[in-house]
C-alpha cells in the first residue's frame, strides 16, 4: 500500500494543493472541457432521439472484419458499444435456466441471511445495491468466459485502444485474462434499488496517486482536449486502494452478457456515453467552489460517484441502453460513468452475466494466481467481498470444465 493511503484526508488536501499549484490555467482548462461536454450532451440527445446514442454492431460484422473506421471512432467517442449476437440464443436459454437452478442449489438466499452486511463497499452509492448475486464459479459463467466468440469480441474491443508504447506493447490485445465477476437477476416488478451513477476503476486515487497522473497527464498538465481515454500507457501500472469495490486488474472494457431480453425501464444499465467525461470530473474537483478536503464526494475504497450536486452537467448526458436480446453483449470503457435503474417495470426477468475485457499484461497476469486459487477452492473471487457462497458446494465448476483456452485465461496453463 502506498504511503499516502494511510492518511487519505490529508492526502486529498495535499494532492489538491499540489495540482492547483501545477495547473495555472485551471479555470481556462476546465472551461474548454466543460464546453466539450455540453456539446457532447447536445449531440447525445440528438442521437438518442434519432435511433440511439450507444453504438451498436453486429458480432457477425466483427467476425467478418466489416467494421469501418468511422464506427470504431464512434465507439471511442462514446466509450461504449453493444455487440449483438455474440452467443446463440439457445445456448443462452440453457445457461439462464442452469444459473437459476444453481442459485437454488447453493442455497444463496438462505446463506445471505447470515452474511448480511459483508458487501458494504457500494453503500456510498446513493441507491444502494441491486439484485446482484455474489456467485463466480457456476458452469455457465465459466463456459461463457472461455467461449471462442467472447475471445473474438474482446480482441476486437482491445484493439480499439492504443496499446503499443515506446518500450513495446502495454498489453496483448489477443490474449485475455479471465476476471471472475458476478450475476444479476432482477425479477419483473422488483423495486429493490439500483446503483446511482459511478465509475469503478478507482476513486480518490485518480488525484492522489502519482501512478494515475501518467494516465491523465494531458488532463492535468498537457492539452486537455488531446486527452485520449483509449491510450493505454500507464493504465497497467496504477496503484488502487485495496477494496472489494475497486478492481485490481486493468480492464479495457467492463461488460455483461444478456441472458434475457431487456431495455429501458427493465431495471438495467444506463450510461453517460462521453469517453472523455472523466477529464471533466477530474478538473471539476479542483475548482474553487469545492472544499480543500473534498473531491466532489469521492470516498477511498468506494466506487467513484457522479452526483447531481457536483456533476449535473455531465449527468445531463445519461441515457438508457437500447433493448438487447439474449446473447447480446454490452461494453463500456472502465472510466465511463454508468448506473443501474432503480426499478424494474418490465414483464420479464432482467438477467446478465458480468464479463469484462482484461487483456494479458503484467498487472493482470499477477492477479491470476490469486483468482485461480479461489476458483479451485470455491472461495469468492479475490476482488470481491469474501462471502464464499460456493465454498462447500460440490456443484460448482472445476478445472475439468475448462477448455484449453479457459485454462490459459485462468492462468492454469501458460500462454
Amino acid at each position: 500500500m502506498q504511503a499516502w493511503m494511510h492518511n487519505v484526508p490529508q492526502a486529498i488536501i495535499d494532492a489538491k494543493a499540489d495540482l492547483r499549484a501545477r495547473i495555472p490555467d485551471l479555470r481556462e482548462r476546465f472551461a474548454r472541457i466543460d464546453q466539450y461536454v455540453r456539446d457532447e450532451v447536445a449531440a447525445i440527445r440528438t442521437e438518442q432521439a434519432s435511433g440511439g446514442a450507444v453504438p451498436t454492431l453486429q458480432f457477425a460484422d466483427v467476425q467478418a472484419g466489416k467494421v469501418g473506421e468511422a464506427q470504431r471512432q464512434q465507439i471511442r467517442r462514446r466509450g461504449c458499444v453493444v455487440l449483438r449476437g455474440v452467443f446463440d440464443p439457445q445456448q443462452i436459454a440453457q445457461w439462464n435456466e442452469e444459473i437459476g437452478r444453481y442459485i437454488e442449489a447453493v442455497d444463496y438466499l438462505g446463506q445471505a441471511q447470515s452474511k448480511a452486511g459483508l458487501d458494504k463497499y457500494f453503500s456510498a452509492l446513493q441507491s444502494g445495491a441491486p439484485q446482484i448475486f455474489s456467485l463466480y464459479w457456476s458452469r455457465p459463467q465459466m463456459e461463457a468466459r472461455q467461449h471462442p466468440h467472447l475471445a473474438q469480441a474482446r480482441a476486437f474491443l482491445n484493439r480499439l485502444w492504443q496499446f503499443r508504447g515506446p518500450a513495446g506493447p502495454v498489453f496483448d490485445p489477443d490474449r485475455e485474462c479471465t476476471y471472475a465477476d458476478r450475476l444479476r437477476r432482477r425479477a419483473p416488478g422488483a423495486t429493490s434499488l439500483g446503483l446511482s451513477p459511478h465509475a469503478d476503476a478507482g476513486s480518490v486515487e485518480r488525484w492522489c496517486e502519482p501512478s494515475f497522473h501518467r494516465v491523465y497527464h494531458e488532463v492535468f498538465f498537457g492539452d486537455v482536449m488531446a486527452y485520449d481515454p483509449f491510450q493505454a500507457l500507464g493504465r497497467d501500472q496504477t496503484h488502487e486502494i485495496p477494496s472489494p469495490a475497486v478492481a485490481s486488474v486493468f480492464r479495457t472494457f467492463q461488460g455483461w452478457t444478456a441472458l434475457s431480453r431487456q431495455g429501458p425501464g427493465d431495471g438495467t444499465l444506463k450510461l453517460v456515453p462521453i469517453a472523455k467525461g472523466m477529464a471533466w470530473m477530474l478538473l471539476r474537483a479542483l475548482l474553487d467552489d469545492v472544499p480543500a478536503d473534498d473531491l466532489c464526494g469521492a470516498q477511498p475504497g468506494r466506487a467513484l460517484s457522479a452526483s447531481p450536486e457536483w456533476h449535473a452537467t455531465l449527468l445531463e448526458g445519461e441515457v438508457s441502453i437500447p433493448v438487447v436480446e439474449p446473447g447480446d453483449t454490452v461494453w463500456w470503457h472502465s472510466d465511463t460513468i454508468h448506473s443501474v435503474e432503480d426499478q424494474h417495470r418490465g414483464s420479464g426477468y432482467s438477467n446478465v452475466i458480468y464479463i469484462g475485457a482484461a487483456p494479458y499484461c503484467a498487472k493482470n497476469a499477477a492477479f491470476l494466481p490469486k483468482q485461480a486459487e479461489a476458483f479451485l477452492s470455491g472461495h469468492s473471487s479475490p476482488d470481491f467481498a469474501p462471502e464464499n457462497y460456493e465454498l462447500d458446494f460440490a456443484g460448482r465448476a472445476t478445472e475439468a470444465d475448462l477448455s484449453e483456452l479457459g485454462r490459459r485465461q485462468m492462468g492454469l496453463l501458460p500462454w
